[in-house]
């Protein structure tokens, strides 16, 4: 197994630029409609645009690039064209519009160090698996094959929990309800579980030797995000006000699905 760090910082340095144009287009284009949710399609999207920076310029085993490539292509532009579909048309996302509010003084300050400038970091670091694994070479095959797997029932779990949810908000005669049929009768977030799935799936197949076993901390602070800050807890606190879904919380698993508690 090689590593080359002259590389991997090439790679690294060129990913985090491109983080910060992505991001500055996209602040340019929340400031210009009066919405800054429009974050929350730029996170599937600089995901894929990484992919294509580290396949582009690493010097790695070109299978696992490719792959790569594939993987975040496919799980991040189907993440930006739902958040896309969910927001085009709605006003401000009320998290983010508390977030202004509470903040008080200069709204434009904060909207660019609250919202965007937060994205940055967090965007590099849940990457780092794609960044190391780009200028790495030595095949763990049966851990790629294994990622794969993982990576599908992520992905699984995402698009289908996505689409439950979609037709059952069509729906006018389930105004008011709780949602706990298919994918949500197990689990109180699929989504965010397949969300989790995705990223440990990836770092196996980015895992080779030393150093990518250390970007184990990537998917932990991605999972740690989906599960305790601004994914499932923000998300409950929002919804256990709903009638009936206090109920929903006591016969339904938190994250890992599994059946629901007998009433």
């Amino acid at each position: 197994m090689t590593f080359d760090w002259s590389q991997f910082v090439l790679v690294s340095a060129a990913s985090l630029a491109g983080i910060i144009i992505l991001l500055s287009i996209t602040a340019a284009i929340g400031f210009s409609i009066g919405r800054h949710n429009v974050v929350d399609v730029t996170w599937g999207l600089g995901f894929v645009v990484i992919a294509a920076i580290t396949a582009v310029l690493g010097n790695g085993d070109l299978w696992r690039r490719l792959l790569v490539l594939v993987l975040i292509g496919a799980w991040g532009l189907r993440l930006a064209s739902s958040m896309f579909r969910r927001s085009r048309g709605k006003g401000e996302d009320p998290r983010y519009e508390k977030l202004l509010d509470d903040a008080g003084g200069n709204r434009t300050l904060t909207a660019i160090t609250r919202i965007y400038a937060t994205q940055g970091p967090a965007l590099w670091f849940v990457s780092l698996p794609l960044q190391v694994s780009a200028v790495a070479h030595g095949t763990l095959w049966y851990l790629a094959v294994i990622g794969v797997i993982v990576w599908i029932v992520g992905v699984t779990f995402e698009t289908v929990g996505d689409l439950q949810m979609d037709r059952f908000k069509a729906d006018s005669s389930n105004k008011g309800t709780v949602m706990d049929k298919g994918l949500w009768r197990y689990t109180r977030h699929p989504n965010y579980f397949g969300d989790a799935c995705v990223w440990w799936g990836t770092f196996l197949v980015c895992m080779t030797f030393w150093p990518t076993v250390v970007t184990f901390l990537s998917p932990i602070a991605m999972t740690y995000f989906l599960v305790f800050a601004t994914g499932a807890r923000l998300l409950e606190r929002h919804m256990e006000q709903r009638p009936g879904y206090k109920e929903y919380q006591q016969r339904t698993s938190y994250f890992i699905p599994l059946p629901p508690k007998k009433s």
